[in-house]
């Protein structure tokens, strides 16, 4: 019995091992290199052909007599009427028996075979079309006409039953029958093929007016393009060119909208070009560029260019090349109305025509589109074309009103809560100036700094106010523009030179203070070197030097102590007329501003020494300064005093560790002063000191 590891209820009394499938082992591919003769699909193929065994056919019988033909059709009709019972469905089993009884010459049991067939699937019209030749080949003419009048009947929606029928009347020549044939088709309204067949029928025996009468029928029952083209076409064959005409005005007027009609215009206008109408050809095409849809009018646009290149003079070329490139620009605009450098162009195109009512149409267009998204970056291009239609209608059509409307909606448009634009807020105020307006150009600055305030708008305000001579307008705009950015030195600066320039020296000095006052700064340097040029300006030397040591308290830059010592060192000039007492005082002033500047470089050289050792380089550069400053002085000036202090330059390399782990060196130039070199001698010599005493040490033990 099996074990119950191995067992299971669902397997009877057989174990897992017994009902586990045993797969052939594959056999291991010793050599894998290619055999020296390949065998090919091909070959395989040949080789099972040549191997095929011969097929097996029936002897071939031959009848001699009567009854022999007699048992052989009762054996084959037995066959296929076994066939038909498991297959009715079958077409080609009914039309090999019937093709069959047709060999046999037994056209009666052929033909019922045929009827039996078509009881069965009348809908099939493969059954009728063999039916109906059987019939005509073996020429049976009033059979086959009553077996194509049924099929048409039953089946009038095939073409192809209509165009057998009709081709064996005409092959008869029963003109009138096929005629009477094709009337019947008509009634059931066939496609463009069927109409036109009819026409060619009629053409071929040339009814004229039979055939124009069935274009009538075919424009009335297909109201297409392609129809009307055909008729015209017609007509122009036939010498009608007033019938032709009235064929394309009555399609204009009926298919004007449809989908074809740029085909219609442009075979009317070749047409009329045909008739040598030239002007009749240009108001068919400027009509149909007006009424057909830019999207689809691009055939349209090459033809008329070409049509006016041949006809027309150079201001009619220029209209045509103008409208192909207003096609260009309306495609463009039309896949991506967000492309304002579309607009720019299309509008720069209609301002070369200068139709001022197209113009305006394609401004107001472009406006339209409005940025999908609030962010000035999406705006920055739009904003222009408000810009350039304000402009155009000021300059180009001197329209005051709307070049007015055209900056109040363009300021209603803008989000000044998120962004603005001081360009358009100027724009529009130097345009009320234009107009001396200046209430206006008030109230739109005005406006502009309570929404969206900006230092171009400020500075514009204040500009125009100072040259309308309103100072204390003016110190009202200052006072708003330091109130929205007390951090800006400029603000600042411009203010108290305003104060400055109407001798308000007190007003300029307050100021200045309290903007140094200021816990945050933009360009703190340029607002000192401005209060230090006003005093200095206004011969106030103390106040300078106060202002300078005020400086040096908020910043050590070796700029502001380089600037202090010129201050110092800055002596009258000399007078050409002045005495010998006069002059010796200029010299006693000189040496003191002298003595002066000196003392600022050597505070300003022990603060790098003591308080910022690290600031090697300021150090130098400020040493080089002074230097400089001695050799000026000439024979008051003392190189030597500087020339103690200057380092040496030491080119040095560091090491950098690049991103891959990889160390290369960089080259530097470091410096050495003086009071180093002492140091490092210092060092020296007590390393050396220390290395004589240790040797001595060991040598003594050595004697021990």
């Amino acid at each position: 019995m099996a074990s119950g590891k191995d067992s299971d209820r669902t397997l009877g009394y057989m174990t897992r091992k017994d009902t586990e499938v045993k797969l052939p082992r594959p056999t291991r591919v010793k050599n894998k290199t290619p055999a020296p003769v390949q065998i090919t699909a091909e070959q395989i193929l040949r080789e099972a052909r040549e191997r095929q065994e011969a097929e097996i056919r029936p002897p071939k019988q031959k009848i001699t007599d009567s009854t022999e033909l007699s048992d052989y059709r009762l054996r084959r009709r037995k066959e296929f009427e076994d066939k038909i019972r498991r297959a009715r469905w079958n077409i080609q089993v009914w039309m090999k028996y019937a093709q069959w009884e047709e060999s046999q010459k037994d056209y009666a049991r052929a033909r019922s075979v045929w009827e039996r067939a078509i009881e069965g699937d009348y809908r099939n019209h493969t059954l009728w079309l063999k039916y109906a030749e059987f019939e005509m080949k073996n020429k049976f003419v009033n059979s086959a006409r009553n077996v194509w009048d049924r099929a048409v009947t039953l089946l009038p929606r095939v073409d192809q039953l209509w165009y057998k029928y009709i081709h064996m009347e005409e092959m008869l020549g029963n003109v009138a029958g096929a005629r009477q044939i094709f009337e019947r088709w008509m009634q059931w309204s066939p496609d463009q093929q069927g109409w036109l067949s009819f026409i060619k029928f009629e053409l071929r025996y040339n009814e004229i007016e039979r055939a124009r009468s069935i274009y009538e029928r075919f424009v009335l029952c297909h109201p297409k393009v392609s129809a009307y083209i055909r008729y015209a076409k017609f007509e122009m064959k036939g010498g009608e060119v007033a019938r032709a005409r009235n064929v394309y005005e009555r399609a204009t007027e009926k298919l004007a909208d449809d989908e074809e009609a740029e085909t219609l215009f442009v075979a009317f206008a070749e047409f009329e070009e045909r008739c040598k109408e030239p002007e009749r050809a240009r108001f068919i095409y400027k009509f149909a560029l007006d009424h057909i849809p830019k999207g689809r009018a691009e055939d349209l646009y090459k033809k008329f260019v070409a049509f006016e290149k041949q006809y027309g003079d150079r201001e009619g070329i220029e209209d045509a090349i103008v409208g192909k490139r207003r096609f260009q620009y309306e495609d463009e605009v039309r896949k991506n109305p967000l492309n304002y450098d579309s607009w720019f162009d299309y509008v720069r195109l209609e301002e070369s025509v200068g139709n001022k009512d197209r113009i305006r149409e394609i401004y107001e267009r472009a406006i339209a589109n409005i940025p999908p998204a609030e962010e000035k970056r999406y705006w920055q291009r739009y904003i222009y074309l408000w810009i350039n239609y304000a402009l155009y209608e000021e300059i180009e059509t001197e329209d005051v009103e709307r070049t007015r409307d055209v900056y109040r909606e363009c300021l209603k448009l803008i989000p000044h809560s998120k962004f603005s634009f001081a360009k358009i807020w100027l724009l529009a105020a130097q345009f009320e100036i234009r107009q001396l307006n200046l209430a206006g150009a008030r109230q739109i600055l005005g406006n502009a700094i309570g929404k969206a305030p900006k230092d171009k708008i400020f500075k514009k305000y204040i500009e125009i106010e100072l040259q309308l001579g309103n100072m204390d307008r003016c110190r009202k705009l200052y006072e708003r523009y330091l109130e929205w950015s007390p951090e800006n030195c400029y603000a600042w600066s411009k203010y108290a030179e305003l104060e400055r320039s109407l001798a308000e020296t007190e007003r300029a000095r307050a100021i200045f203070e309290l903007a140094i006052s200021q816990p945050a700064l933009d360009m703190p340097e340029l607002l000192w070197k401005a209060y230090i040029d006003f005093e200095i300006a206004e011969g106030e030397l103390e106040r300078t030097r106060a202002l300078y040591e005020r400086l040096l308290d908020r910043t050590k830059h070796y700029k502001v102590w380089v600037s202090f010592a010129k201050f110092e060192a800055s002596a009258v000039e000399e007078d050409e007329e002045e005495d010998d007492q006069e002059e010796i005082d200029a010299i006693e002033h000189k040496k003191e501003c002298i003595t002066r500047a000196r003392a600022i470089f050597e505070r300003a050289n022990s603060y790098y020494k003591d308080s910022a050792p690290e600031l090697k380089e300021e150090r130098a550069t400020l040493l080089e300064d002074w230097l400089n400053m001695e050799t000026n002085f000439g024979n008051l000036g003392d190189v030597s005093v500087v020339q103690s202090k200057l380092p040496k330059k030491l080119k040095k390399r560091k090491p950098i560790t690049r991103e891959d782990g990889s160390t290369e060196y960089e080259e530097y130039i470091d410096y050495l002063y003086p009071e180093e070199s002492q140091t490092t001698n210092l060092k020296i010599l007590e390393a050396a000191y220390k290395w004589k005493k240790q040797k001595l040490a060991g040598s003594e033990e050595d004697y021990d």
